[in-house]
């Protein structure tokens, strides 16, 4: 496998789930403790090798090019007021060696489209989604995880948890035999089954790293659950032919797309990072 140098970030959702709050601010900016949500998932692919960040962004997103663009005005007040580790934070948000492009989703047709969207940015190359709502602490980031799997597999590797059979319906559900500990070849991929329906417990969470074949098979994709493009609809083409796998990673993941999973994740980044 080529190495994997860009990381997709589909940033267009409305987040309703937080208003008023997010009216005016995309509920990617929302923070956890001192960063918002959307730094936590670039540091994440930086942390792994990635040097192409690539949004796909929708209306009302200005605030993350914003975010993640040069502040001279902020700068230089900062300077002035020998405010040194504030400056260095601001200057600091993403090194120097990272590109960040942005690209739009212009109606929101799911997952699967948001993706597709990235296309043209991506190109024939292999890339990983990161989707900033999952906040993942590890020891070792997620995504830097499902890499070294993909180079050591040679195919498209889905960060999956175990979760209560109550559970199935929130997620993408995969099926398959185990080929290691942490890893699974995916035979079958079924969005949102319910509980009695679903094969496995074993839920796709929002870290992927994807071969360019997935594209083709987006194309194909019909409308499916939620009258949207599903990327889990686009997955189930693309293990026909090519090897997939899930991979069991390490880490404590947060639902920040959850008020209640918000809320924990401020509470124990907060107290284990920052004492508090």
């Amino acid at each position: 496998m080529k190495p994997i140098r860009k990381a997709v970030f589909p940033v267009a959702g409305m987040g309703t789930r937080f208003l008023p709050a997010t009216k005016a601010m995309p509920k990617e900016m929302l923070p956890v403790f001192d960063k918002p949500l959307i730094q936590y998932a670039v540091e994440e692919a930086i942390a792994a090798g990635v040097t192409d960040l690539i949004f796909v962004t929708g209306r009302n997103k200005r605030a993350i090019e914003d975010h993640f663009d040069s502040a001279p005005e902020l700068e230089a007040d900062l300077a002035a007021k020998n405010k040194t580790e504030l400056l260095h934070a601001v200057q600091n948000v993403i090194p120097s060696y990272v590109n960040c492009i942005y690209t739009r989703q212009p109606a929101p047709l799911g997952l699967g489209h948001a993706v597709l969207c990235a296309a043209p940015i991506v190109g024939n190359e292999p890339f990983v989604v990161i989707l900033a709502d999952d906040l993942i602490d590890a020891q070792t980031p997620v995504t830097r995880q499902l890499v070294e799997a993909a180079h050591q597999q040679n195919g498209s590797v889905l960060g999956i948890n175990n979760v209560e059979r109550s559970q199935t319906n929130k997620y993408g559900i995969i099926s398959g035999p185990r080929i290691n500990e942490k890893t699974s070849r995916v035979e079958g991929i079924v969005e949102k089954p319910l509980p009695e329906d679903a094969p496995t417990t074993l839920a796709v969470v929002g870290r992927y790293v994807l071969e360019p074949e997935i594209f083709e098979h987006l194309r194909e994709t019909q409308a499916g659950v939620g009258g949207e493009i599903q990327l889990t609809d686009g997955i189930a083409g693309l293990l026909k032919v090519r090897g997939v796998y899930g991979y069991e990673y390490e880490g404590v993941r947060y639902d920040c797309g959850s008020k209640e999973g918000f809320y924990r994740a401020t509470l124990e980044l907060g107290r284990k990072y920052h004492g508090m």
